[in-house]
């Protein structure tokens, strides 16, 4: 089946190939967050992204084969209230932005800077630090060689927008530069992107909407 990327808590996953990855989405918790699992197709290692809420939930999508590794893209609590069970369940480690760390009530393995890679198996993938909806926000990018490119953008980048700021016309200023420069600047209008919450998009649909996003502040 075609992958869409519409998914509600409590209903199935979706899942689509990649040449090197199979990814896997899930809506958990109360608010509609979206946890991805990437499993590498060579080694069959996989990688948790965003332990937001329902622990058994996401075990279950992970399987018998478990996790190697975690990855908590922002520090807000609706991201990570499932990591402690989870990690403690796999033995995952864990990873988080740097300047994230001290609000992530969990352990935290790993620190991650702007152009930290992160490996799942074969694959390899780039952190982005955005800065803005939190301090140490991070998006991950997958440049498949046989493919489109793949983003996980956490709450920083959605549809329609950039993450939330809270009318802070600083942060907002910093998360749209570094979504700008390190996002869009670097990537082809076919990426997909996939954020913490709701439905998915491509680059070059939101693309023309920046000038529009800079106007209105939010």
């Amino acid at each position: 089946m075609t992958y869409t990327g519409v998914v509600t808590t409590g209903g199935p996953a979706d899942a689509r190939e990649t040449s090197g990855l199979i990814i896997s989405k899930v809506s958990v918790g109360t608010i509609d967050n979206n946890a991805y699992l990437l499993r590498c197709r060579a080694t069959g290692e996989q990688l948790l992204i965003d332990a937001a809420a329902d622990p058994q939930t996401l075990l279950a999508l992970a399987g018998d084969d478990g996790l190697t590794s975690i990855v908590t893209t922002h520090q807000h609590w609706d991201h990570w209230i499932a990591l402690e069970e989870v990690a403690e369940a796999t033995g995952a480690r864990t990873y988080a932005g740097r300047d994230d760390i001290d609000g992530v009530k969990a352990r935290i393995d790993v620190p991650v800077d702007d152009g930290d890679t992160i490996r799942v198996g074969e694959v390899s993938l780039t952190a982005r630090h955005l800065v803005g909806h939190s301090p140490g926000s991070i998006a991950l990018v997958y440049r498949d060689p046989e493919g489109i490119p793949h983003v996980f953008t956490g709450d920083s980048l959605f549809p329609g927008g950039i993450g939330n700021t809270e009318k802070d016309p600083v942060r907002f200023a910093s998360l749209l530069k570094d979504v700008e420069e390190k996002i869009f600047g670097e990537l082809p209008d076919e990426t997909w992107f996939y954020p913490g919450h709701g439905g998915d998009s491509t680059l070059g649909a939101e693309r023309p909407k920046l000038s529009e996003w800079r106007e209105r502040g939010w």
